[in-house]
């Protein structure tokens, strides 16, 4: 017999209330943000809210994974110590970690699980990771599916890999322009995203080459359409960005994958999803309704003519709606298909090449009437990056998550029970004493009818079974309390039936780190991280840049390169084509240098 591999839809949970709703729309799934020390310092959830969560998500065999992943101060080893306890007696089935120290302390069996920001990018960390004792390693965003598929095949640990949302430029973890630009570390979850900044790009001699663009601005990811490329590659992980993003967004967003997946499923039978029930959703998810700067599927092919960036501005671009038809003293007239609605936004490049936006007072067929008439020519390209029709009806009931459950009521030596079997096998059975009465009308019809009713619960009737001997009465108030007993029962059996993973046992000997020296791209910033290494053969270990501020060390590595993006990559043009190096990035008062490695095919960043 074949065993089906479990894949699993990972999704953002900003608070409980978006988590449960990503449950209730398709998500395997959540992760969440701990009361502190999550690389969104301002997504953090207290214990009580992770432990409703959790209660809610067990009960369709769904994971609750926190984030507890920046680099950690030797004051706070402790206080995460205590966190990390009181998640796990919460209910929390995994924490996505980066700082290595929490390994060198007494922790609960809880399942660890290696952030992005640990830098995961070979087959050699990857191994480490795993037997270090991770459970689950999320790789860097920058790999193709060759090198996914060269460490599914190397080493035996799930992975996970992000499918959708927002992008770093830099690699995960190497990243310190904000911490060197405004002492606010993406380590410690502080980004201030220097990133989505524009910046004129001069040359040597000071020649402007570039003004004013978002030259850094990566477009958002979107691998909707490669999911089985994915799966054929060895991933079991699908993770959705987005721990800063509002409902509506984890709403269709994760709805939109789940039809994906679920389609994949049906065509191969190798997979399965890894937790249990159906989502009904009262919606047509469409990713190019929420928010988005335009997609990409990034290196994912490797290095192609593919534009990653978006130039123009770091907002929300949304979906193309049409062109500009003729403009009217009041009103714009679009030539395309789309239909519109009062309150839209409407976004477009304008004449000095800045994304602008408008706001729809009133619609009138392909007439678009603003709130105040932009500067706007014919022929100009329309995108609406707010939807008002969409985000109504998300702000409504839009999905509901059940299980269909079998139930069958039977006759017993001393009075009748009750049983009720859900889809995954997990029975539940209560039994009535009573003396039997022959009713003098028929029951059966209401007996079904009362059995059927379970209301506001995850159940939903997939069969009902009456084996009763005779037309026996049973009170209607009896029979209610039954099936609300059961399903209690039900509900009960299920959650003893859930098992949360632990942490992988492995030697007590530390596995050998792929290098022997640490610079400050290790991100150390405890005794017990360098404990760690020390026990692991790295024989120096430097401090983390947060914690001991170097000059003239990169500040970004990032695989996209602006001498690529311009057409002055030495691989596709004369030496005399490009301009003269160093080549640089300024905004306001910040400056920055360009370093380009070829042999690596990486742009590095350094503050000037």
């Amino acid at each position: 017999m074949t065993v089906r591999r479990k894949i699993e839809l990972l999704s953002p949970a900003k608070n409980v209330d978006i988590g449960i709703e990503a449950i209730n729309h398709g998500a395997d799934a959540v992760y969440i943000g701990a009361p502190r020390f999550g690389a969104r310092a301002s997504a953090g959830n207290s214990v009580e809210d992770i432990e409703r969560l959790a209660a809610y998500a067990h009960s369709f065999g769904t994971r609750v994974y926190v984030a507890l992943n920046t680099i950690l101060r030797d004051d706070e080893l402790e206080e995460a110590r205590t966190i990390v306890y009181e998640l796990y007696n919460a209910g929390a089935d995994a924490l996505i970690v980066q700082d290595m120290g929490l390994l060198q302390l007494d922790l609960p069996p809880i399942a660890l699980h290696a952030s992005t920001q640990t830098d995961n990018r070979t087959v050699e960390k990857v191994r480490f990771l795993a037997d270090a004792g991770f459970s689950q390693v999320v790789l860097a965003r920058e790999l193709s599916l060759q090198q996914i598929r060269d460490i599914h095949r190397a080493v035996d640990v799930p992975l996970e890999v992000f499918v959708h949302g927002a992008l770093c430029v830099s690699y995960s973890g190497q990243c310190y322009m904000s911490a060197a630009a405004c002492g606010r570390s993406a380590n410690r979850g502080e980004c201030a995203q220097y990133c989505r900044l524009p910046y004129t790009l001069t040359d040597a001699d000071g020649r402007v080459l570039v003004r004013d663009k978002h030259l850094l601005s990566l477009k958002d990811l979107n691998q909707s359409d490669r999911l089985e490329d994915l799966l054929d590659a060895g991933v079991s992980s699908l993770k959705i960005e987005g721990r800063l993003k509002e409902l509506s967004y984890v709403k269709n967003v994760t709805a939109y994958y789940r039809l994906r997946l679920d389609e994949i499923f049906k065509r191969r039978r190798e997979f399965a999803r890894s937790s249990d029930g159906h989502t009904e959703l009262f919606f047509t998810p469409d990713v190019s309704k929420s928010f988005n700067r335009s997609f990409t599927h990034y290196f994912l092919d490797g290095r192609t003519s593919e534009a990653i960036i978006s130039p123009d501005t770091p907002k929300s671009v949304g979906e193309f709606v049409g062109v500009v038809k003729s403009v009217a003293d009041r009103f714009i007239t679009v030539s395309g298909v789309h239909s519109f609605s009062n309150g839209d936004g409407i976004g477009f490049i304008n004449r000095k090449g800045v994304f602008e936006g408008f706001r729809v007072n009133r619609v009138e067929g392909n007439r678009l009437f603003p709130g105040q008439m932009p500067d706007i020519s014919p022929k100009t390209r329309l995108y609406r990056n707010y939807n008002h029709e969409f985000e109504k009806a998300l702000s409504r009931k839009s999905a509901e998550r059940f299980l269909y459950v079998d139930i069958t009521l039977y006759d017993t030596a001393f009075g009748f029970a009750l049983e009720m079997t859900d889809e995954t096998g997990v029975q539940a059975t209560m039994s009535w004493e009573c003396t039997k009465e022959v009713a003098r009308t028929l029951q059966l019809e209401n007996q079904q009818r009362l059995l059927s009713k379970l209301g506001d619960t995850v159940f939903r009737v997939r069969n009902i079974e009456v084996r009763l001997e005779e037309n026996w009465f049973i009170p209607s108030s009896v029979l209610a309390d039954m099936r609300r007993c059961v399903v209690e029962r039900l509900m009960l059996a299920r959650r003893i039936a859930f098992r949360r993973d632990v942490r992988k046992d492995v030697d007590k000997q530390r596995p050998v780190f792929p290098v022997k020296e640490l610079s400050y791209l290790g991100n150390v910033a405890n005794g017990k991280a360098s404990e760690f290494y020390a026990q692991c053969g790295v024989r120096s270990v430097q401090p983390a840049f947060e914690v001991s501020s170097q000059g003239n060390v990169p500040l970004m590595f990032t695989r996209h390169c602006i001498k690529y993006m311009q057409g002055w990559c030495p691989k596709l043009v004369r030496r005399g084509d490009v301009p003269k190096e160093p080549l640089f990035l300024s905004y306001k008062d910040s400056r920055f240098r360009l370093e380009f490695d070829c042999r690596l095919c990486e742009m590095r960043i350094y503050k000037e």
